[in-house]
């Protein structure tokens, strides 16, 4: 176990390092090859406007959205952990995202995000919400972990049955194919339409879920200590629930559904601190932002006829880290 001293001195300073590579990774590295020197002259803009229109147009909105979508699934997930005392808890394990995902398809299968492009967020979110109202409310005062994940199966298999049932029923193939290849998760041809759409519920997510850090720290005592150190449970929960569902649900509207992120940097991150939720929070944003981004820019380099989706890579990334991790471990959170 490290002390805060130690936290601060080195996991900040290479966070932020993370991210900043991340990002420049992101804009630099595509199926059209642009010499630094040339992307920095087309940034300033005095290069080729044609090299100017590809950063600036393409690859700078998607490597925005990499960073903010790792953010927020990032911080979600530590966020969850810390208040439901779970280490398996984040949002595609409890069924938030597959809730999300449900509330997009519906507003794509229906024709709803035609009439108004707010109208996919605002879907995607109330479908989150309802995932994690539903979750709470099956739970409800629960200690018991596995209440939680069983809960959270169940849950994510209604939303993934529901969606099924709505590509099933789709009178036009393409347009359940499009659905399907959206719902396995990418930031191609994203554009500054989709960060408009995202970054305002990301941010209010972010500042949602950092809100009540201490009252996660005082909920390792369990809820009846908590609320005799004064925290407001009924608030905090509802702070909790508002904050994951903008999130996630502003998420996957631009991204599709991509699980373990917010599984796995909380994981790998949380030997590095003093293990409580309040110094989780932070670096796993930054850890997010750096991981999505990352993979982000692995499935654009790796060959393939089709650029690979996401959701697939973080997958494969995400579950060998988290056996690996719980093998070593192998003990009570």
């Amino acid at each position: 176990m490290t002390d805060d001293k130690a936290t601060d001195r080195w996991l900040w300073p290479v966070l932020i390092l993370l991210v900043i590579v991340s990002f420049a990774l992101s804009v630099g590295v595509g199926s059209a090859s642009i010499p630094p020197a040339r992307a920095i002259a087309a940034l300033l803009g005095s290069g080729d406007p044609v090299e100017r229109a590809i950063l600036v147009e393409l690859r700078l909105p998607r490597a925005i959205l990499g960073l903010a979508v790792g953010a927020v699934l990032g911080i979600a997930g530590a966020a969850l952990q810390g208040y439901l005392r779970n280490p398996l808890a984040e949002p595609s394990a409890l069924g938030v995202s597959n809730g999300a995902a449900l509330g997009a398809v519906v507003a794509l299968y229906f024709g709803i995000a035609e009439a108004h492009p707010a109208l996919l967020p605002i879907l995607s979110i109330l479908g989150a919400l309802g995932s994690l109202g539903l979750l709470f409310l099956l739970a409800g005062r629960a200690e018991s972990g596995l209440t939680l994940i069983l809960a959270g199966i169940a849950i994510a298999t209604l939303a993934g049955a529901s969606i099924s049932l709505a590509l099933n029923l789709a009178s036009n193939p393409f347009a359940a194919m499009e659905i399907a290849t959206w719902l396995l998760g990418s930031l191609e041809d994203r554009s500054f339409r989709h960060v408009a759409l995202a970054l305002p519920c990301i941010l209010a997510a972010l500042a949602l879920l950092a809100w009540d850090e201490r009252a996660l720290d005082a909920l390792t005592l369990g809820e009846d200590g908590a609320a005799a150190l004064g925290v407001d449970l009924r608030h905090t929960r509802l702070r909790l629930l508002a904050g994951v569902a903008i999130g996630v649900g502003g998420a996957v509207a631009v991204s599709g559904s991509i699980g373990f992120v917010g599984l796995i940097v909380p994981h790998l991150l949380r030997p590095f601190t003093d293990r409580s939720p309040s110094a989780l929070l932070w670096p796993s944003a930054l850890g997010g932002a750096a991981l999505l981004s990352l993979s982000d820019v692995l499935v654009r380099i790796i060959p393939a006829s089709n650029e690979l989706k996401l959701g697939v890579v973080t997958a494969f990334l995400g579950v060998p880290v988290f056996l690996v991790h719980l093998i070593r471990e192998r003990r009570i959170w």
